[in-house]
């Protein structure tokens, strides 16, 4: 064994070692993160049977689906960030995997045979004692590696626990949440307290139904009905720049912005989780509500005054033309269901490692009108925390 080869290396490892003793950035904080969002979902699931028994069961049944969507959001980007984590924890582990093993040799090769390090210096004494000292020298270097190594994978233990426990509790929680779901349509049809602003003309509505061959025809026929709605209850136009999005996930296409096939609209394309809870982000009357196209339901509201607000690519839609809407009123669900409960939890924390679009399989669209115009939606709402625009 040659002297110098041996010194360099230890004495790097020494620099490294000094380097890994600082404070690391820990997952401690994303799972800290998740594990509240866990209470938050658990807590929301925990309301369904005051919500069942409450007055207003479609307010109270809204706020328990909200409260678990908003959760379950939350904790996928817990779960992301954790994950995130533990990969840059493994690159980095993989990255000094070598290098750590060549140097953890070398010094259990010295523990093992301590009178060969009489043979790594021929000048004698001197220079033997000087070779001690690097070794005294990098052994507290080694000891931090060794700690910080060992902090880190702690940090991967937590995370992978982090996702075990998820998984069992969303899989333990989904019956609930589709209880939910199922009550908040039968409570919304049977609905009779929704106050009313006008009649329902549905000649009118059909004959312009079938006339209108895009949905921007028929929003512009929509908007040339008369109908005294009233002044704004609310100063819809002052709310520019502050309104949220009314359903969590993920945008995929913004404003004008062609899809694969070219196609561009002049609204937001969101993707969605299966089921996912639509609500009005604002006071607003109902103009039409049902199928059109090949859009499935659409819902389309009237905030103010030459306002339209038009959701489209629900699988189903409450209320009835001339209810007159709360802020965030449940208009309708997304389309697609979970996976089955025992397969929920687990493919809910695959999909949020990968992040992205994954898990959100539905669409809505959402166009903002103010008479024959059609305004961008990116000058009217706010993306929430758990609400992002689509990563390239």
């Amino acid at each position: 064994m040659k002297l110098r080869p041996l010194a360099l290396a230890l004495a790097s490892w020494a620099c490294i070692g000094a380097a890994a003793a600082q404070p690391l950035t820990p997952a401690n904080q994303a799972v800290a993160d998740a594990e509240d969002a866990a209470a938050l979902l658990r807590a929301a699931l925990g309301q369904l049977a005051d919500a069942v028994a409450a007055d207003d069961q479609v307010l109270a049944l809204t706020e328990v689906i909200q409260g678990y969507e908003l959760g379950l959001a939350a904790l996928r980007d817990g779960l992301r960030q954790a994950s995130a984590r533990e990969a840059e924890l493994r690159d980095r582990f993989e990255a000094q995997r070598e290098r750590l093993a060549q140097v953890l040799g070398a010094m259990t090769a010295l523990q093992q045979s301590p009178e060969s390090t009489m043979l790594l210096h021929p000048a004698g004494a001197l220079a033997n004692a000087r070779s001690a000292m690097i070794l005294s020298a990098v052994t507290p270097g080694l000891r931090a590696e060794a700690e910080a190594l060992q902090a880190d994978l702690d940090e991967i233990a937590t995370v992978r626990e982090l996702q075990s426990n998820a998984a069992g509790m969303l899989g333990a929680g989904l019956a609930s949440v589709q209880e939910a779901r199922r009550l908040l349509v039968s409570a919304s049809q049977d609905r009779s307290s929704m106050p009313v602003r006008y009649s329902e003309d549905p000649e009118e509505l059909q004959e312009l139904r079938a006339a209108a061959d895009s949905l921007q025809a028929f929003a512009d026929g929509i908007a040339r009905m008369e109908k005294d709605v009233g002044p704004p209850m609310e100063d819809f136009e002052g709310a520019q720049g502050s309104l949220h999005l009314p359903v969590i996930g993920t945008i995929l296409r913004t404003y004008d912005e062609p899809d694969a096939a070219g196609v561009s609209r002049p609204g937001w394309v969101i993707a969605t989780p299966p089921a996912a809870l639509v609500q009005t982000p604002w006071p607003a009357t109902i103009r039409y509500r049902g199928p059109f196209l090949d859009y499935g339901n659409v819902m389309i509201v009237e905030p103010a005054r030459g306002y339209l607000m038009v959701f489209a690519g629900l699988a189903q839609v409450f209320g009835e033309v001339g209810d007159v809407l709360k802020a965030g009123d449940p208009v309708g669900l997304m389309g697609g269901t979970e996976a089955p409960a025992q397969e929920f939890g687990s493919q809910f924390v695959t999909d949020a490692v990968r992040g992205g679009q994954a898990g959100r399989n539905e669409t809505l669209y959402l166009e903002l009108r103010r008479g024959n115009e059609t305004l961008d939606p990116a000058d009217w709402f706010v993306l929430n925390p758990v609400t992002e625009p689509q990563q390239d």
